[in-house]
């Protein structure tokens, strides 16, 4: 036997375990980036519900505390008591620390758009504690600015998602297609 005829068939049995390694580990690797980005989106998710919930949650209590100020009418008016008023402080902490897990999970689109959110919805705040704006907005127009931000909020986290089409048509707030009489509640 030729050193040429032993050589090859051990050539070919490297060149087919060195085929098999890379292959092999090229696959793990797409399933393990496949598994991590499944992870993080499912946290992303959660990350994003969340703020969007608390977020809603605040503008309502809000919207109870204008209607209780006369500002708008809203499903039940609120007075501003030392009760109310803890329960709106400690949404408030909570949208805060969900604002740091969008930091960390979210994308910039998204984290920008929360952004919008947060001033929108502080500038509700103001408005239901009755202490003036800098913009002098009245509840109606704010409301408005508020809906649209969080709208864009959710438009931006459904792309970061990768969740395909428009989230939704828009609604008139009322049944004859106005809107300029005050929103319904959040």
């Amino acid at each position: 036997m030729s050193l040429t005829s032993q050589i090859l068939p051990l050539a070919g049995v490297v060149l087919g375990a060195l085929t098999s390694f890379v292959v092999t580990s090229t696959n793990e690797r797409t399933r393990w980036r496949r598994q991590q980005a499944a992870r993080w989106d499912d946290r992303r998710l959660t990350a994003y519900a969340d703020y969007a919930h608390v977020v809603k949650e605040l503008a309502a209590h809000y919207q109870r505390l204008a209607a209780g100020r006369g500002l708008t009418s809203g499903p039940v008016p609120a007075e501003a008591t030392p009760e109310l008023l803890a329960e709106v402080a400690q949404l408030e902490s909570r949208r805060s620390a969900l604002s740091e897990s969008l930091g960390l999970l979210g994308d910039t689109e998204a984290n920008t758009a929360s952004k919008s959110v947060d001033r929108s919805l502080w500038r509700l705040e103001a408005l239901a504690r009755g202490v003036d704006t800098p913009d002098g907005q009245d509840w109606g127009h704010a409301y408005l600015q508020f809906r649209q931000a969080r709208d864009r909020y959710v438009e931006q986290a459904r792309a970061s998602l990768g969740v395909p089409g428009p989230a939704g048509r828009p609604v008139p707030w009322r049944p004859d297609g106005r809107g300029s009489a005050g929103p319904p509640a959040p």
